[in-house]
């Protein structure tokens, strides 16, 4: 374990820097996909190229079992980044949006009470007919991280994942309610990284950037 300083007294610390980016943007016809497994749209190379230069050689990758993150991982490998293996893993999937996956997107907004601070499909209790709630899809984003720190922690995880599971591993991070996780904004290839820290008695997060845009030519958010 790497040593850290807290005033003059040296502890034993693990340290695990997860790097969480939103898929690629899906062309969805204007409709509700959820965990329909759509294909995504790799075409904008440069982010991808800005995505493989800034992002930590010898890390762990893991990607949902959707073919969009799947997808978004292999252009930032084809960019430049190299051909690590992926852990995939179910548990970091988008929320299942059951009867509602297909629909009209415009059309099931304007059919629905909307509230201001709700930022999704629904508030996040409500579960959709024959799918999950946020909530639902929160938890099972805690038991994917779990595994992730269990197996892997203690370097670099590199997760390509979904708007939802990102939302959720930030109020994970921070300690929030489920109503506030889908305040943050997640961004399509933006990059989000959460820090692990851990010692023998107590562990917490840090929380180093969120929603980041790699454009080409950038250096990184914390050069």
């Amino acid at each position: 374990m790497p040593i850290g300083w807290r005033g003059c007294v040296v502890i034993d610390m693990r340290e695990t820097r997860f790097w969480w980016i939103r898929h690629a943007p899906v062309p969805d016809g204007g409709r509700i996909y959820g965990q329909r497994d759509l294909p995504c749209d790799c075409s904008d190379r440069e982010t991808f190229a800005a995505l493989a230069r800034v992002l930590p050689r010898g890390a762990v990758w893991a990607t949902s079992n959707l073919l969009r993150a799947k997808q978004t991982a292999q252009a930032i490998w084809e960019a430049g980044y190299g051909f690590p293996e992926a852990i995939e893993l179910a548990d970091l999937a988008e929320q299942h949006l059951g009867d509602w996956q297909g629909l009209d997107r415009a059309e099931f907004y304007a059919a629905r009470p909307q509230r201001v601070i709700a930022h999704w499909f629904a508030e996040p209790h409500e579960r959709a007919p024959g799918g999950e709630s946020f909530n639902d899809m929160a938890a099972r984003t805690r038991t994917g991280v779990d595994k992730l720190l269990k197996q892997h922690g203690g370097g670099d995880i590199v997760v390509v994942a979904h708007g939802g599971v990102i939302r959720a591993a930030i109020g994970i991070a921070l300690d929030l309610p489920p109503h506030k996780m889908l305040a943050f904004a997640t961004d399509n290839c933006a990059l989000t990284r959460l820090d692990h820290i851990e010692t023998a008695s107590e562990s917490g997060w840090r929380v180093a950037f969120i929603n980041w845009r790699m454009r080409s030519g950038e250096s990184g958010p914390l050069a």
